[in-house]
């Protein structure tokens, strides 16, 4: 799924049923960078942003809370998709 298709979808309160690597799509095209995995954990980090996404993948899914999350920093942050999204 495009990034700009599936933050749309997020920001219309969609949590449930997000593709684990479709939001890892997503956070990057945030500007968030992989900083380390500790087993079913996918911590990212943001240059910008003192706080970490985890994302953490159960059967090919993301947590929604975690969806949630990430959103919250898309408003918190006022962040925007890069170019090529």
């Amino acid at each position: 799924m495009k990034r700009r298709i599936l933050l749309k979808r997020i920001a219309s309160g969609a949590f449930q049923n997000v593709d684990f690597r479709d939001m890892i799509s997503l956070v990057e095209g945030l500007g968030f960078r992989l900083s380390r995995v500790s087993g079913s954990h996918h911590v990212f980090s943001h240059p910008g942003i003192p706080e970490l996404v985890n994302l953490q993948e159960v059967g090919g899914q993301v947590k929604p809370y975690q969806v949630k999350q990430v959103l919250r920093l898309v408003e918190c942050y006022n962040l925007r998709l890069e170019d090529g999204s």
